[in-house]
């Protein structure tokens, strides 16, 4: 199966916004102390942040008092010591929370990123075949970047806010609660803009983190396939759908950050406009209380007092402007905690029954009856298929491209279940196995060959860890690999990079194969296993590869049809169904038979 687009999700409603926000505190919460800790750490620094302009209020009054007398230094003195000593207990006390959320943020990426890996795992095959493998990675490391700056940055910043302003709001009313009222004009302006502007924000984050997923599933796949792009002179064409995609991702990070930095400077012009204000009234206030001797308590406000309450309402306003900032980073976190969590709800693969069993031996024998099935509900793929394979035998499976071949083996190691009939391994059903006993019992050789960042010795013992080195030379002598490693400067110590790019294909093949011959699995899959080497050291291995099957239950997916001459059955497969059965003699003596025009087509 094909790789798919990435689907289109559906906007998240306020409750489904919600119900992201509180699970990605539910990371934050799986640290309890740490978490306490830093709490009383940004409480701490923000209350003695609070008490420096009342303090400087005091000294102000005091400078005021003595102007045309003798100013008390001894009091400037004292509230301006308590002034300093408070603002460097706090700013040490905010560094020590810097350095405990960056490691808070370490804990929690760790964390988020190896459940995200582990629910990978439990995956079933099919969503691999219907995903891009750059999208997936997106997941782990652009979305879960952003979803942990906001768990261990903004909503922090957004208690400290909280702190502030209330703090701030009660000092203003112990200094002129009338005063307070150019707020109830610009606080309420900022709020209906800010979500306002939320709104609109919202979406244009949720396609900014799709179309990198787009961009950074193009991008995997078209560096996977380089050597094809430039055999074919494509560069051009692969560029172009390069940069239409590259444009897309780029647009919709400007939308959605263009948008976004509107909100501060909005709403920062706002709160300095209520500063302006403030500034402005407090002015009058203080000139009424010097020229009005029986003016109200309400209204009296000292020099000190408009000080501390411009000191104030700066407090007051930032933490509004920084909320407006977060908001929109918020927006980003969301967008990207769904797209995580839509990963981490994926369904993993059923189960094993509560009675599944592990079997003490496994004979090989293995029946397939009846067997529909069907990637998708609307296209079956196998019509009642009908296999025995009998403890010990091979048999192969021929036919057309996209006949079913390899779908055969993805049911029988339960990659996917089949839509009806039933699958039997030494008599009993597949379905009442455990997943890692059934496929345990196989050892599979691939076209395709996955090879890991490690040495060559690694990988050749990767289904045998307890396997020695002699046991490993012998397999690699056996599959005629062993002469190549011993040529490679740090022989088979000699480590392999990203899916061993530094060998030919053809020597990786060699290589999974000497793999599969250290394996005990008493079954054996064998998928166009010897498709990337020449003809040449076919002949020569194919002793090795008898020596492999001896005694095993062996299923043989072959175009190359000289590969398999002595299966004991040889299944014809074509259009999900098996027309022609038999061994090579039978089949080659029925007239008109597809085998025979597929035999001689290469043979004769």
């Amino acid at each position: 199966m094909t790789n798919q687009a990435v689907p289109q999700v559906t906007p998240l409603t306020g409750k489904a916004r919600m119900q992201v926000l509180r699970r990605m505190g539910k990371y934050l919460f799986r640290y309890p102390r740490t978490v306490l800790l830093a709490f009383l750490l940004m409480l701490s620094s923000n209350l003695l942040a609070l008490a420096g302009p009342a303090l400087s209020a005091k000294v102000i009054d005091a400078i005021e008092a003595g102007i045309g007398g003798n100013v008390d230094l001894h009091t400037v003195w004292a509230y301006s010591a308590v002034l300093v000593a408070f603002y460097t207990v706090s700013v040490l006390l905010s560094y020590l929370l810097s350095l405990l959320m960056i490691h808070l943020s370490q804990r929690i990426t760790y964390t988020m990123r190896r459940e995200v890996f582990t629910h990978l795992t439990t995956l079933p095959v099919g969503y691999f075949d219907t995903h891009q493998t750059g999208d997936i990675i997106s997941h782990i490391s652009y979305d879960i970047d952003t979803v942990n700056a906001s768990l261990s940055h903004d909503l922090l910043h957004v208690l400290a806010s909280i702190v502030t302003v209330v703090g701030a709001l009660i000092m203003m009313l112990t200094i002129s609660p009338p005063l307070i009222l150019v707020f109830a004009i610009t606080i309420p302006i900022s709020v209906l803009f800010t979500r306002y502007k939320t709104k609109r924000i919202k979406p244009l984050f949720k396609a900014r983190s799709r179309k990198l997923g787009e961009l950074n599933g193009y991008a995997e796949e078209m560096l996977s396939g380089q050597r094809t792009i430039r055999a074919y002179a494509r560069e051009d064409v692969i560029l172009s759908r390069f940069d239409v995609r590259n444009n897309d991702a780029v647009e919709a990070y400007y939308k959605a950050d263009w948008h976004g930095a509107i909100i501060g400077p909005s709403v920062n012009f706002i709160n300095n406009f209520s500063i302006a204000l403030v500034t402005v009234f407090g002015g009058i206030l203080y000139m009424l209380t010097k020229t009005t001797p029986d003016l109200a308590p309400v209204f009296v406000l000292s020099i000190g007092g408009v000080s501390a309450f411009v000191q104030y309402s700066r407090k007051f306003a930032g933490p509004i402007n920084e909320l407006a900032n977060i908001i929109s980073e918020l927006q980003s976190a969301t967008a990207a905690a769904e797209r995580v969590f839509r990963l981490i709800d994926e369904e993993s693969e059923p189960a094993d029954k509560e009675n599944a069993v592990t079997p003490d031996e496994v004979r090989g024998e293995v029946i397939f009856e009846d067997v529909d099935f069907g990637y998708t509900p609307d296209k079956t793929v196998l019509h009642a298929l009908s296999v025995h394979a009998r403890p010990g035998t091979t048999v192969a499976i021929v036919g057309p491209t996209g006949a079913g071949k390899t779908t055969v083996i993805n049911l029988l190691m339960r990659f996917y279940d089949a839509s009806t009939g039933t699958i039997t391994l030494d008599g009993v059903s597949i379905y009442d196995l455990k997943r890692t006993a059934l496929r345990g019992a196989f050892t599979m050789v691939l076209q395709d060959t996955w090879l890991f960042c490690g040495s060559i010795l690694d990988n050749i013992t990767y289904g045998k860890e307890n396997a020695t080195r002699e046991e490993a030379i012998a397999a690699a002598k056996a599959a005629h690999i062993h002469d190549y490693i011993e040529s490679l400067p740090e022989g088979y110590d000699t480590v392999l990079t990203d899916d061993g790019v530094n060998i030919s294909k053809g020597q990786r093949q060699l290589i999974t194969i000497a793999r599969a011959m250290l394996s005990d699995a008493p079954m054996l899959i064998l998928d166009e296993a010897t498709s990337n080497v020449d003809s040449r050291t076919e002949q020569a291995i194919q002793a090795a590869m008898n020596r492999l099957m001896e005694g095993r239950t062996c299923f043989v997916i072959a175009h190359r049809l000289s590969t398999i001459q002595n299966a004991d059955v040889i299944l014809v497969v074509q259009g999900g169904r098996v027309i022609e059965a038999g061994n090579h003699e039978t089949l080659m003596k029925t007239e008109n038979g597809f085998y025979r025009a597929l035999y001689n087509s290469q043979f004769t």
